[in-house]
């Protein structure tokens, strides 16, 4: 007997939105999909290692993989030291990071990343790199001038609001000063033909609404569309207006790992956050996806995370396939930003048939634009409950993903009134699989312990 079920939460169609475009629609129409380093290099990326992975996304540019970002650590010299001094950071003249030449040769003689960039919209694909917010300790120091500016160092930086976590910054003041510093360097790096920024420590712990405003502004004013994407989570769902006004994506949990649901002690931080409360958390934010703004549940850390990934040992994805398969898909029909954090370069055959499965990723792409909505599912008892469904339609098209939060298999019949379906019999497709299921009265669904279906309905 199926329990009696309830909308959990129901996203507003988009048909409005056809008309009058803002700037944030028209830089993200759809949800990013790309490839960042920080999963599988760390700090560590050079360029050798860059060009080899952009050449992989290049092949699968058809299946809608664009976006190929350069995470922390290009700006120094030897990331494999311990202490900030000893990584040796790289900044221009007006104190703008820039490009270390060891690890990016490419980059010599002032040419910064437009010869890397130029040679990522060669193969097709956009071209990102990550900033930690802020203005160097050391640049400060040496009081260096803002271009384009009468101001110094010392007038934009903020020394009561350095990064927790990360010690080479002090945050920006909220003044002409800290205005003129980020357009600076927004100018710059808009030069080099940058099309993705990733800014970390700014959308929690801490929150700082006053630099996103900056960035924001100094990226309009460069004229060229240029993807936000805000760092890390989690962003409070009260900030949701906010961060919607200035940035394409925004990171919804902390950093999210290969874990299915990692222990947390009471009080303290989500690190790392695991699969099972990303169900939640996506259902949480639906009503904010639209187009130009992307909830961001982070990258998906699946296949070879190797050689030196941001965190932990070199290693496979500790995900079983199952996992692996629940996660792309849970994405994809969330609308999530897609951002792969495997090593492209050791792809295994089961997460290259997730990654080149075009109905998967064109659902994630068009899944509203009808305007029918995006709808996530759960029973009234979801804290006990073994499963998920979530719904989605594009076009005549109505997928409907069912997913096992148990560790042990589960088996049932659902009706289709579930998935806003009529109360009659329905033939589907079972996507993953490539196979039909004939027409019947209920959606019998069998899945293994952490397991997912995902099937369409025409």
């Amino acid at each position: 007997m199926v329990r009696a079920f309830f909308l959990f939460v129901a996203a507003v169609g988009f048909g409005a939105c056809a008309t009058g475009m803002g700037f944030a629609e028209k830089i993200a129409p759809t949800p990013p999909l790309g490839w960042n380093s920080w999963d599988a290099y760390g700090l560590t990326i050079n360029e050798t290692d860059y060009r080899a992975n952009t050449e992989v996304l290049a092949g699968l540019k058809e299946y809608g993989w664009q976006y190929s970002v350069i995470d922390e650590g290009w700006y120094m010299q030897d990331p494999f030291a311990e202490k900030l001094d000893a990584r040796k950071y790289v900044w221009d003249g007006n104190g703008i990071l820039i490009p270390a030449v060891n690890r990016f040769p490419s980059a010599a003689k002032g040419a910064g990343f437009k010869p890397l960039a130029d040679w990522v919209h060669a193969q097709g694909l956009k071209f990102g790199v990550h900033i930690v917010r802020g203005i160097p300790r050391q640049v400060v120091d040496q009081n260096l001038p803002i271009a384009g500016s009468g101001f110094h160092a010392a007038d934009a930086a903020d020394k009561e609001s350095p990064c927790p976590w990360d010690d080479g910054n002090w945050g920006v003041r909220d003044n002409a000063a800290g205005q003129a510093y980020y357009d600076s360097m927004l100018r710059l790096y808009a030069s080099w033909g940058l099309d993705f920024i990733k800014v970390d420590c700014i959308s929690d712990h801490p929150y700082r609404l006053s630099e996103i405003r900056q960035i924001s502004s100094a990226i309009r004013k460069t004229g060229r569309p240029i993807v936000l994407s805000l760092s890390p989570g989690p962003t409070a769902l009260d900030h949701a207006a906010e961060v919607g006004k200035y940035a394409q994506m925004w990171r919804i949990a902390d950093d999210h790992w290969d874990v299915w649901a990692p222990e947390h002690k009471p009080g303290a931080n989500e690190f790392p956050f695991g699969l099972r409360d990303a169900f939640d958390r996506l259902a949480e934010w639906q009503p904010y996806v639209k187009p130009g703004n992307w909830p961001d549940e982070d990258m998906l850390p699946e296949g070879e995370l190797t050689p030196h990934p941001g965190w932990g040992d070199p290693r496979t994805s500790r995900y079983t396939k199952d996992e692996q398969r629940t996660e792309f898909t849970l994405w994809a029909i969330s609308r999530s930003p897609m951002i792969l954090g495997t090593n492209l370069t050791k792809l295994d055959e089961f997460t290259r048939s997730l990654i080149s499965n075009k109905e998967v990723l064109e659902m994630n792409q068009k899944a509203v634009e009808s305007g029918q909505g995006l709808m996530p599912l759960k029973d009234s008892q979801a804290d006990s409950f073994p499963q998920r469904y979530w719904y989605a339609r594009a076009g005549s098209k109505h997928y409907l993903a069912v997913f096992n939060l148990q560790d042990q298999a589960t088996a049932s019949d659902l009706p289709w009134m579930v998935f806003h379906l009529t109360d009659k019999p329905h033939a589907a497709f079972d996507v993953w699989n490539q196979k039909r299921v004939r027409s019947a009265k209920t959606l019998h669904v069998e899945l293994a312990p952490h397991g997912c279906a995902l099937f369409r309905v025409d």
